[in-house]
């Protein structure tokens, strides 16, 4: 709750508003009903109440510097990220690689998990013969695909 509040007072957002959401995100509680059975509260230390109108906000304030340092491109649609650049030759592997490397650090430092099996290489070539793509993110190799599911479309990469 605190890297939220810091990145959003550091986003120039009047000192004011910062302690409002302050007010808004702490001292909350919550309990878990199964049937008609409810468990004992606990102390909420983190996060965003769940179909709070300031939830999306908040969350683009968290996530608003994860580009800085990023070469390539890098979009954003809610909580779906995609960061892609045109490969001419290996230094733009390196690149790509590198980027992901600094995304990766940058989910760590923020405490932000990246769903791995959720993410997915592309390759989009003319070329007959295709590359191998080995790109990493963190410990864990990301997998070579044919197409993926983005914004609720599918995007293939069989040019053919």
């Amino acid at each position: 709750m605190n890297g939220c509040l810091k990145k959003t007072a550091a986003s120039g957002v009047d000192s004011r508003v910062v302690v409002w959401i302050r007010e808004f995100l702490i001292g909350r509680s919550q309990s878990v009903r199964v049937g008609r059975h409810y468990s004992e509260e606990v102390t909420v230390t983190s996060g965003v109440p769940q179909g709070s109108v300031l939830g999306p906000l908040l969350f683009l304030a968290y996530v608003n510097d994860i580009w800085r340092n990023i070469e390539s491109k890098i979009r954003f649609f809610a909580d779906d990220c995609i960061i892609y650049r045109k490969i001419l030759n290996i230094k733009d592997v390196e690149k790509l690689q590198a980027d992901l490397d600094r995304l990766g650090d940058w989910a760590e430092r923020n405490e932000v998990k990246i769903n791995p099996n959720k993410s997915k290489a592309l390759s989009f070539t003319r070329a007959r013969v295709k590359d191998t793509l080995n790109y990493s993110l963190g410990d864990r190799r990301i997998p070579a695909a044919s197409c993926c599911k983005y914004l609720g479309i599918i995007i293939r990469n069989d040019l053919s």
